[in-house]
């Protein structure tokens, strides 16, 4: 059985979209949801969001493929998310 996968990404440009987000990692298989994290003062993002991927092997992918690429003007980040 595929256990759902939880990812970080960190470094993202303030400016990434959640739809922007979800297209790039939906590019290696299914995304079950996708958040960004937003500063409650200013309304903006974080920097960082999640991504929740149904079948670790695509997310293994995803990982292996966006980590260190260059989206917007940053050069993102991508893990698996601690528990």
């Amino acid at each position: 059985m595929e256990i759902l996968m939880k990812l970080l990404v960190r470094n993202l440009d303030r400016l990434t979209t959640e739809d922007e987000l979800k297209s790039l990692f939906q590019e290696f298989g299914a995304v079950q949801s996708c958040s960004l994290v937003i500063d409650r003062d200013s309304g903006e993002s974080k920097g960082f969001g999640f991504i929740e991927m149904p079948k670790s092997g695509e997310a293994k992918a995803a990982i292996k493929n966006l980590n260190n690429k260059t989206v917007g003007s940053n050069i993102i980040r991508v893990k698996k998310a601690e528990q």
